[in-house]
């Protein structure tokens, strides 16, 4: 829909059945957070906090909650969007179908940018006059979770080569100056940091404008891995079926007409603060650390504004519904940029960029009788080379023709394809001293750690094992332990066992193991807690994923290193228990959650919701 305003959105929601109201006072200090989270859990409506203490803007969250909602906001314009989005990525079908793809061209010309509006439909305010979203008990202080993020190239200034992103804002807390400074994060591989590189060449402060709220395809614009070329201003009009107005104010930043708050300021060269900690979406704090400082120059906000907030932790969230929908828009894209892919996933339960799922054409030595990883492997390294997708630590690649109804989806299914091939001597590829993700504490240093590559072709190799053998046994200290699903197998270790003690530990199971046949469990995973691993196969990707490092945390039983290649015979051991150096993980508030359950008992606003 065209929807001119959020207040536009809310109003059709609420008409729909997709709005609740929440009028009596809540507490933007973790109080907000937590009726958000319950409410999403439940699949729950968009959220307006008509009455939030300390402020007197009312507070929107959950509005892309689910991808079913997401689609009824967007429910005129995601086909032709995906049709721009996948012309963008080969504009030969143009050429081809010229009368076909007409009115997507009239899409994207209607769609570009218009410089319109003035201060003058705009009041002024402080930072601490914002709602104070604290989410998680440990987060170093408020901070603004739906911005859009708006920098200028120095270079090439104008909105046509701007860049809109969503990095976060913390508004207050550690040593920030309240009112005058802001912090501004952002992490590897963000259009914003080439931006803050050549003013920084020059000597000359980056002129930054954040957006909060405004219609809903804005957000959704500064979230998009958009192809190169495609302005997300022009694709904020396309996908919202109105064009995206914008002016300059009398200090020279770029405001959005639409928006419902702008703050506006400077980050010099250089010029840091601590910033953090902040519950993340990995499922744990990321730390404090220093990033830009903004110097704050002005906060506007519209008459009727309305703050839009979300709340992020252990997925799934609603930035997982934010990636249900990126990946309806583009999923096609990725694997016609590069050849052979036909899909990859970032898997969600997992954090997104701890792990990756791909499937892959193997078509090197279609004359040889026995298949083996080649062009898979080429394809890995492409991936790795791409965008955010180089920030993943473990990719699991397979072979198309190996199983064509093969869905990198499908946790469990996939997972089992590659444990019945797997060659545990040949299969595994390292990359050391490399680049992870910035909120990834399991490495050994901020954006610093390892990857892994394990790549899969051919036959079956062995049946896995749905249950233990009536005489399997492990030693002391591993007597816990319990299958999480054919294959694999959760071992607690007691938390008094340290990484130091880990070359012992593996002597302890080799002297046990070494002799078995244990080609039926080709993977064990060591955790703090077997029963919570093997619950489900999210506990078990999430533990698993986030907690390791590849390349100081894989073991194997009889393991060896032949001209530089590390392989094993099997079972891989993988040490997913939580390390010194790791951040804490994310634990609701007990007296906050009694409040919520107050507020779904009868006669509750949450009763029938939650």
């Amino acid at each position: 829909m065209g929807y001119p305003s959020l207040q536009a959105c809310l109003a059709d929601l609420e008409k729909n059945g997709h709005l609740i109201r929440i009028k009596e006072e809540v507490d933007p200090h973790l109080q907000m957070a937590a009726i958000h989270l319950r409410v999403f859990e439940h699949q729950g409506p968009a959220i307006l906090f008509e009455n939030v203490k300390g402020s007197k803007f009312p507070a929107v969250s959950n509005l892309f909650g689910t991808l079913e909602r997401s689609r009824f906001i967007f429910r005129d314009t995601l086909d032709k969007i995906k049709t721009l989005v996948d012309l963008k990525s080969d504009p030969i079908k143009a050429i081809k179908h010229p009368i076909k793809y007409a009115h997507v061209a009239l899409t994207a010309l209607s769609a570009l940018p218009m410089k319109r509006g003035s201060t003058s439909n705009f009041e002024k305010c402080h930072i601490s006059d914002l709602p104070q979203i604290v989410n998680w008990p440990n987060d170093g202080g408020p901070f603004v979770t739906m911005p859009q993020v708006y920098t200028e190239d120095m270079d090439k200034p104008g909105i046509m080569n701007a860049n809109l992103g969503m990095y976060r804002i913390q508004m207050a807390g550690n040593d920030y100056i309240l009112n005058e400074e802001i912090g501004l994060h952002y992490q590897l591989h963000r259009g914003i940091g080439v931006h803050q590189t050549k003013a920084n060449a020059k000597g000359q402060p980056l002129k930054v404008s954040i957006f909060v709220g405004g219609p809903p395809a804005h957000p959704v614009a500064a979230v998009m891995p958009l192809p190169e070329g495609l302005s997300e201003m022009t694709f904020a009009g396309a996908l919202g079926n109105r064009r995206f107005r914008y002016f300059y104010d009398d200090e020279g930043f770029c405001i959005s007409s639409d928006a419902d708050f702008v703050i506006t300021g400077t980050v010099m060269p250089h010029e840091n603060k601590p910033e953090g900690p902040f519950g993340d979406h990995l499922g744990y704090y990321s730390l404090k650390h220093p990033f830009p400082l903004l110097k704050v120059h002005n906060v506007y906000h519209r008459k009727d504004a309305i703050w839009s907030f979300t709340v992020v932790g252990r997925p799934p969230q609603e930035d997982t519904s934010f990636g249900a929908l990126i990946h309806e828009i583009t999923g096609s894209a990725l694997p016609t940029e590069i050849p052979g892919l036909h899909a990859v996933n970032a898997v969600d339960a997992a954090g997104v960029h701890p792990l990756l799922f791909a499937i892959g054409s193997e078509r090197y030595t279609p004359y040889i009788d026995e298949r083996k990883p080649q062009e898979i492997l080429t394809i890995a390294n492409h991936i790795l080379g791409k965008g955010q997708l180089s920030l993943a630590k473990y990719l699991f690649i397979a072979a198309k023709e190996d199983d064509p109804s093969l869905d990198v989806n499908d946790i469990g299914g996939f997972l089992k394809h590659i444990l019945q091939r797997i060659d545990l001597t040949r299969d595994l590829h390292f990359y050391t001293k490399t680049s992870i993700d910035t909120l990834d504490y399991s490495g050994d240093g901020l954006n610093s750690g390892s990857k892994v590559a394990v790549a899969v072709a051919g036959e079956v190799k062995r049946e896995l094992w749905g249950e233990l053998p009536a005489d399997f046994t492990l030693p002391k200290p591993f007597e816990i332990y319990k299958m999480v699903m054919p294959g694999v197998l959760a071992v607690e270790l007691p938390k008094n066992i340290r990484s130091s003690d880990m070359p012992l530990m593996l002597e302890i199971l080799q002297e046990h193991l070494g002799e078995s046949d244990l080609n039926g469990l080709p993977l064990m995973v060591l955790c703090n807690d077997a029963v919570f691993t093997a619950q489900n196969l999210n506990n078990f990707v999430w533990v698993t994923f986030t907690r390791s490092n590849p390349s100081h945390d894989i073991y194997g039983i009889n393991s060896f290193t032949e001209h530089k290649h590390w392989g094993c015979t099997g079972p891989l051991i993988i040490d997913a228990r939580i390390k010194t150096h790791h951040a804490p993980v994310l634990e609701k508030d007990p007296e906050v959650e009694k409040l919520v359950d107050r507020m779904g008992e009868k006669g509750g606003v949450l009763y029938g919701i939650i």
